[in-house]
């Protein structure tokens, strides 16, 4: 009888590089650390209001965490080139679904906001797929084109008239938190890129002096930078949230109140299972608890820099830096905001806060993370600026000369030694 060939072993797959198990470790943590806590943030009130099952915002949670999940997994092995290929188109659909929400009749209304589409809980918010669109575009435009941060007219056109334009977009729905977390972002690629300190901090200026503007014409707008100087000169009116969230972060003390055990979240703090969940973090798990959830931001942040500094190729090493500061950006503003370090501003936090959008958003943004901490890179060269050839003859002399000189030299050396 014939022998059977016998079945080579299948080779063990090599380790992942660092990078890429410590940036998966803390996105499985933060999403674990989140389910918890959206159904602690969230239970009580909604049994109280007569909404549902006090499990309803976990569901919804675990169903969009399981979405994000796959696109991550998806745009991990294989995301890069087809995310590049597909840029713009991808910034098209966000501008023409930012334009349809302002749309009467498409766009939902939520508190005085019309920053959705859709009906129910099946509800899409454009700018989120905004922040990770323009990432992608940037880190393409100065991969191909990187002469362009050299001067303050190429970056200007066409990046931040894109850029503005979706802000201005954003910031009317009303949404300005986003459209800061769009601008802190595009600016750390700029400094990623290595564009000039000058004409970053010329933009800036301009970009502070617009915000301004735009927080003072709207009475409420005002209100919400009164309260965030001093929230307790009106603590029953504009200052209400902020009073509350740093009522339930004092409340907490070092290890907080316990799990499940907060009071605020039940009756005081508006938001708490989205915007204000780091207060309820901060009442039930305590200083403690804070800590470790910033520990996990702050890993991200140096596996993130890591691989942005590893990448092969312009365009994902700065697609890894964007990405990184896109998640650290978010982050930091929620953050500051719950302390009262900054005006209010209704920005989730990163894959903790209730937010069906910012979670499936960021999950794929982390999806192209990790297929960049994995070595794969797309195939998007920068395009070198030919030089005048006067300068190339110039160029080749020196290096003849040079060259010649070297030759004699060595040539006299061997025959003095001999």
């Amino acid at each position: 009888m014939p022998r059977r060939p016998l079945l080579r072993p299948r080779p063990p797959r090599a380790p992942q590089p660092l990078e890429h198990r410590i940036l998966l470790t803390a996105t499985l943590c933060l999403l674990a650390a989140g389910a918890v806590m959206v159904y602690s943030a969230s239970s009580t009130r909604t049994l109280l209001s007569g909404q549902g099952a006090g499990a309803t915002f976990l569901l919804r949670y675990l169903g969009y965490g399981a979405l994000g999940f796959a696109l991550m997994h998806v745009l991990a092995r294989h995301g890069l080139d087809a995310v590049r290929r597909a840029t713009p188109a991808l910034v098209l659909v966000s501008f023409c679904l930012l334009l349809a929400v302002l749309l009467p009749g498409i766009g939902v209304q939520v508190n005085g906001a019309r920053r959705w589409i859709g009906a129910g809980p099946l509800q899409f918010q454009p700018s989120e797929l905004m922040k990770l669109a323009l990432v992608l575009y940037a880190a393409q435009l100065i991969a191909t084109q990187p002469a362009r941060v050299r001067t303050l007219k190429g970056i200007m056109s066409p990046l931040l008239v894109l850029a503005g334009s979706a802000c201005v977009l954003v910031a009317v729905q009303p949404d300005l938190g986003t459209a800061l977390v769009i601008a802190f972002t595009l600016g750390a690629i700029l400094v990623a890129a290595g564009a000039p300190l000058r004409h970053l901090a010329t933009i800036a200026g301009g970009a502070l002096l617009l915000v301004t503007l735009f927080a003072l014409l709207e009475p409420y707008r005002r209100a919400r930078l009164t309260a965030f100087l001093d929230p307790w000169a009106d603590p029953g009116g504009s200052g209400f949230q902020s009073v509350q969230g740093q009522i339930a972060l004092g409340s907490g003390g070092v290890f907080g109140v316990g799990l499940g055990q907060s009071v605020q979240k039940a009756f005081y703090l508006p938001e708490a299972h989205t915007d204000f969940i780091l207060a309820v973090i901060g009442e039930e798990l305590g200083l403690a608890g804070v800590g470790g959830l910033l520990f996990l931001y702050g890993m991200i942040g140096y596996a993130g820099l890591r691989t942005a500094k590893a990448a092969k190729g312009s365009y994902a090493k700065l697609l890894a830096a964007g990405i990184t500061s896109l998640i650290l950006c978010q982050a930091i503003l929620n953050v500051f905001t719950v302390l009262g370090l900054a005006p209010l501003t209704g920005v989730p936090l990163p894959f903790i806060s209730y937010g069906s959008s910012s979670l499936v958003v960021l999950l794929g943004g982390m999806g192209l993370l990790l297929n960049i901490a994995a070595g794969g890179s797309a195939h998007l060269r920068a395009v070198t600026p030919a030089r005048p050839r006067a300068d190339r003859d110039a160029d080749r002399d020196r290096r003849r000369r040079d060259g010649g000189a070297r030759r004699a030299g060595a040539r006299g050396g061997r025959r003095a030694a001999g």
